[in-house]
């Protein structure tokens, strides 16, 4: 291939996948914040930047715990020789979960050559102000609150029976069928509050928290209290997660990034050519 050919060849693939990245700017991005001086983190990956406004008063211990782990202020150890190392955890990862049109997830330790740190930490949840009390796991006519996504009889039993049948430790049917007045009164006057409380989430009165709307970024987990580096951004309003993931911010700029990631769906258990990677999370102010 001619000299100058193959250089023009060069140029025009930088500048046309150049121009397939979405661009944010960290002005704009402080401009719209809710108050400055909460941190402010860019969130730098191959389909574009994300800047990324915490919370550390609405959910201080799992902040702290996020900005520690993208600085790489938390020890782990060298898989390879046992020395402690303390790595930029997040920085090379790929968001390996997407559902279009729902959210984007990344961060997950099953991906993450280091694994686990060595603490998980509590929710940091206040189901008051989510008005999970004042929701009613059935209605008046006799239907599941749709925020359960409770489809089947398999659905219900898992979610709201089995664990209300191990806080009252009933464990034969004998006894399901001795108390089965005593199990319809209380199902049907359960709030969705006393219904996750029943499956282990415990919740606080001392932090204000927020619905998982369109660019909430918060925690994932495997349940109650297992909060670790996985974190998922919303796409769309997921009303039925509130009250179960302990929300850490808010994207201010580049949610046109997160839209352009959330258009190609990923299976975590399948490698995909669409992953986006993520180079590098910092704080920037």
């Amino acid at each position: 291939m001619h000299k100058l050919t193959l250089i023009c060849f060069i140029f025009f693939f930088l500048f046309s996948s150049r121009s397939c990245l979405v661009f944010a700017d960290q002005d704009t991005a402080a401009s719209n914040m809710e108050n400055t001086s909460n941190p402010l983190v860019l969130l730098s990956t191959s389909s574009g930047d994300i800047y990324i406004e915490l919370f550390p008063s609405e959910a201080p211990k799992n902040v702290e715990n996020f900005l520690a782990l993208a600085h790489g202020e938390k020890e782990f150890k060298n898989p390879n020789s046992g020395k402690p190392i303390f790595p930029r955890y997040f920085d090379g990862m790929q968001f390996h979960r997407v559902i279009p049109e729902n959210f984007i997830q990344v961060g997950s330790p099953l991906f993450n050559p280091l694994g686990y740190p060595e603490q998980l930490l509590d929710d940091e949840i206040n189901a008051d102000l989510l008005g999970l009390n004042q929701k009613s796991v059935i209605d008046e006519l006799g239907n599941f609150n749709t925020l359960l996504n409770i489809e089947h009889k398999t659905d219900f039993q898992q979610e709201i029976l089995n664990p209300i049948l191990e806080n009252l430790r009933i464990t034969t049917e004998e006894q399901i069928i001795e108390r089965q007045y005593e199990l319809y009164r209380l199902i049907n006057e359960l709030s969705l509050k006393e219904a996750y409380e029943y499956q282990g989430y415990q919740y606080q009165d001392n932090f204000a928290t927020r619905e998982i709307t369109r660019s909430i970024v918060a925690l994932a987990n495997t349940g109650p209290n297992t909060n670790g580096p996985e974190f998922f951004i919303a796409i769309q309003d997921l009303n039925w997660l509130n009250g179960k993931h302990t929300v850490i911010g808010k994207v201010v700029e580049g949610m046109n990034t997160v839209d352009t990631i959330g258009r190609s769906a990923i299976d975590p258990l399948m490698s995909s050519q669409f992953s986006t990677l993520i180079y590098s999370v910092r704080q920037v102010n």
